[in-house]
């Protein structure tokens, strides 16, 4: 692609200039009027800096407080100090929202005016206006039609997963984009698990980065940041709002993202009886080792993960062994399909006092799992904490019998099935003992 001067950024022509020629502009000009002029705030961190090479969408998908509304502003600021004028589009979900954040926000376009260049914003007809000509006109993302007839040579799109027009939005100002050898546009948000962004992102011209609110914990309370991962860190919200990940259901899961969040408490009550489910591997594989409980209420509480991976037989043992010894638990029910009368003597050589109930698997995994799937929308299911890897196989597992998780096998929810199966499904279910602590 051949690309003219006049449509070459002063941010870009910066950046061409050999090292020597870089030195005496900084010089002549002084250090900080020139870095904020064209390189943007010195306060940028490499993740909020444009990407290199001729790229089309430059996409920023991460979590809350991360700095994208500062990564927009300034990038706008740099293409519409060009040397011709500009035309730029900035859409927001709402013009309210566009304004208060994309604009007149503590990290908006007003804020980040670089030293040098005047912004005159025009409230009544949506407009800003550069010194040099270049414009920018505010949009809405829930209006798709009102880009139709607009031209522009880029565009911010800001929280653009959450745009009420969404898809007919976002093809509306790809085609409005089309000004000068090379458009381009910058999408920010926070993600949905959204079939169109996910298209997007898998473009072959389209950068993408990543990153989280931690990413930005020097411009940050640290009490914000130990708040929110105290209540939201490891849940399916905390994934998407503060890791900025893509989190999404599988059609057909026996559970969702959504149940486990709403059937999640900070702390279990005083339980009556604690048992730990476990599920041996074939080979060198994940051992599943769960721990829940029965509270005096007549609901089960998930209490502890502690599965691990790599290890021989008398390792696992002794992993499942501390979880006992730790939770204080009634019984440990271990599956015995794979290793036989070996998994229970592997267990008892560690404790020999531990008391073991054997359970053979008759039905398949899904199988199984499908009525303590049903307990958890019935309300009587709680995890009382975060456990990702878990959770994250739960909702692998499909009402058709297949099992499409992060892992090989879905050893920790076989785990917790058999821990659940033995405290709600079983023949002591109904009839809750007393605990003495």
């Amino acid at each position: 692609m051949t690309v003219s001067p006049d449509d070459i950024p002063l941010i870009e022509i910066f950046r061409r200039l050999s090292p020597a020629r870089r030195q005496s502009f900084l010089r002549r000009f002084g250090e900080d009027l020139v870095l904020d002029t064209f390189m943007g705030s010195a306060s940028l961190r490499l993740a909020q800096r444009p990407p290199a090479g001729e790229w089309s969408i430059w996409v920023i998908l991460a979590g809350r407080g991360f700095g994208k509304t500062h990564a927009g502003a300034e990038w706008v600021h740099a293409r519409a100090a060009g040397n011709r004028p500009r035309r730029i589009a900035l859409v927001a979900p709402t013009l309210d929202v566009a304004r208060a954040v994309m604009v007149e926000g503590e990290s908006g376009l007003m804020a980040r005016l670089p030293p040098g260049q005047r912004l005159i914003w025009h409230p009544s007809t949506k407009l800003l206006k550069w010194s040099n000509g270049s414009e920018a006109r505010l949009y809405s993302g829930a209006e798709p039609d009102g880009l139709r007839g607009g031209q522009f040579d880029y565009a911010w799109g800001d929280e653009f997963a959450h745009w009420p027009g969404g898809e007919d939005t976002l093809m509306n100002l790809r085609m409005a984009t089309r000004l000068g050898t090379l458009p381009q546009m910058l999408l920010t948000t926070t993600p949905l698990p959204l079939a169109w962004l996910k298209a997007l992102i898998a473009e072959p011209d389209v950068v993408i980065t990543r990153g989280g609110t931690e990413d930005n914990a020097a411009h940050l309370p640290r009490t914000y940041l130990a708040r929110l991962q105290r209540r939201f860190g490891g849940t399916a919200t905390g994934r998407q709002e503060l890791a900025g990940e893509i989190v999404e259901d599988l059609e057909g899961a026996l559970w969702t993202r959504a149940l486990i969040d709403r059937q999640r408490v900070i702390t279990a009550p005083a339980p009556v009886r604690v048992v730990v489910g476990v599920d041996p591997p074939a080979g060198a594989g994940t051992c599943g080792i769960v721990v829940a409980a029965l509270a005096g209420d007549g609901h089960a509480y998930v209490l502890d993960d502690a599965s691990v991976s790599g290890q021989r037989p008398e390792q696992w043992a002794r992993a499942v062994v501390k979880a006992a010894d730790r939770w204080q638990a009634d019984r440990v029910i271990a599956e015995v399909n794979q290793g036989g009368a070996m998994v229970t003597a592997m267990l008892k050589s560690v404790d020999a006092a531990l008391p073991v109930q054997p359970v053979h698997a008759a039905r398949g995994k899904v199988a199984r799992a499908e009525p303590v799937a049903a307990l958890y929308g019935e309300g009587r299911v709680f995890h009382a904490g975060v456990f990702p890897a878990l959770e994250d196989q739960l909702c692998g597992l499909l009402n058709d019998g297949r099992f499409a998780g992060p892992s090989a096998s879905p050893d920790r929810a076989d785990a917790a099935v058999w821990a659940l199966t033995a405290l709600l499904l079983g023949a002591r279910a109904a009839q809750p003992g007393i605990r003495k602590l």
